[in-house]
């Protein structure tokens, strides 16, 4: 069985740049100051191209895709 991959924000590192959510609305929305908010932070097969492009043009490097239970962290 093949584990899901899951996006994480490092709030540290974030500096509420908002390509994440621009790229990928249908699981980041920003809070009122402009910061990520994962509601769900499975992502579906369908968004792994969009997912992978949001991590890939995040300027501080804040979003990550892992495998694995994002609640074990």
């Amino acid at each position: 069985m093949s584990r899901r991959l899951h996006l994480r924000v490092n709030p540290i590192a974030c500096e509420a740049h908002g390509l994440c959510a621009e790229l990928l609305p249908e699981l980041i929305r920003l809070d009122d100051w402009g910061y990520p908010i994962l509601d769900v932070p499975d992502v579906p097969d369908q968004l792994l191209d969009l997912a992978w492009r949001a991590v890939d043009v995040c300027p501080t490097m804040a979003l990550s895709l892992e495998e694995g239970d994002p609640l074990e962290r």
